[in-house]
């Protein structure tokens, strides 16, 4: 029985990236090699010498949006998880226990009403008005990173290959950041897209994994992408949300079809990969769903020991930190 506590790890808080590095294609990459079991410290700038002719490299177009918002009188946070409908929010509000069913707050002189709490403690509300987002909203920087997002998180938070018309993500996809359109112009590479919502990042609290209720994310997969992930004879996901979608397909499907669709797989040892050859992703939290993964691509003790040897070389955590090739 897999326990929670398994995939804990201690990070010293220094290690934290709380500041992305001066240049994208800056970060560090462990380079990961399961066969021979051995870790490698490379620079992403070496990672398309890594990479086979005919490698398949699939990343995710989502774009960050501006989703949180603050009361105007400075009381409430707001974390917008889905649009409902024009005037209607989804949303995580902190404090939330001031926030009961039928009270107001107001965002930019929007008055809102909350018209439902769910069990999970999120809030449905409805606004009288609409809110310009680029006025009010903000880039929902994790909270580990203790700041407030501003003017260089805009270009930053943002991969360079962001669809204007998908966004809809609350995170960014993170191993992505790293890209310059120099460095994948010559690379062999497609685009899904699957709205990264607020569950990716939260560290699980169930005792047993069995026991764990995954979150639920949107994803879209184009007739062109589907084609050349099925034809491809190695793919390389960029990013953990790439492997959840590409792997949901797989186990549900059998193969990458073009399709909406939702999902909420939850990819823990063991787990057989059959859509995901290698893997491209940043260093994760501990107890998360998606150390969990990590864990699946390439044993859980071989991934503690890789990360162990990250923090002896001072790498750089999380969403604006370095990365790993599992391969």
């Amino acid at each position: 029985m897999l326990r929670t506590a398994d995939f804990d790890y201690h990070l010293p808080e220094e290690l934290i990236a709380d500041r992305p590095p001066e240049r994208r294609q800056d970060a560090r990459l462990l380079l990961v090699d399961r066969p021979s079991q051995t870790l490698q410290h490379l620079r992403f700038t070496d990672f398309p010498s890594l990479l086979q002719p005919s490698d398949l490299v699939v990343l995710n177009n989502v774009k960050v949006a501006r989703a949180r918002f603050y009361s105007d009188d400075g009381r409430f946070e707001l974390l917008r998880l889905h649009t409902l409908a024009p005037l209607r929010w989804h949303c995580l509000a902190k404090p939330g226990k001031r926030l009961a069913l039928g009270k107001t707050l107001s965002v930019g002189g929007a008055i809102g009403t909350i018209t439902e709490v769910k069990p999970d403690g999120s809030r449905i509300i409805q606004w009288d008005r609409d809110i310009d987002e680029n006025t009010f909203g903000h880039l929902p920087l994790p909270h580990y990173m203790k700041r407030a997002d501003d003017a260089a998180d805009e270009a930053r938070y943002q991969t360079v290959f962001a669809a204007p018309h998908h966004t809809r993500a609350i995170a960014a996809p993170t191993a992505g950041l790293h890209f310059t359109h120099d460095i994948l112009a010559p690379l062999h590479h497609t685009f899904i897209t699957l709205e990264v919502g607020a569950g990716t990042f939260q560290p699980v609290k169930a005792e047993r994994l069995q026991d764990h209720l995954m979150h639920t994310e949107r994803y879209h997969v184009s007739p062109a992408a589907a084609q050349a992930i099925e034809a491809a004879p190695r793919r390389i996901a960029v990013g953990t949300t790439v492997a959840r979608v590409l792997e949901h397909c797989a186990a549900t499907d059998g193969h990458v079809s073009p399709h909406s669709g939702e999902t909420s797989i939850f990819i823990h040892p063991p787990w057989s990969f059959q859509r995901v050859d290698a893997l491209l992703t940043n260093f994760h939290l501990p107890k998360s769903t998606l150390f969990m993964l990590v864990c699946a691509c390439a044993g859980t003790d071989f991934m503690r020991h890789a990360y162990q040897e990250a923090i002896a070389a001072r790498y750089r955590f999380y969403s604006y930190g370095d990365c790993m090739l599992i391969r």
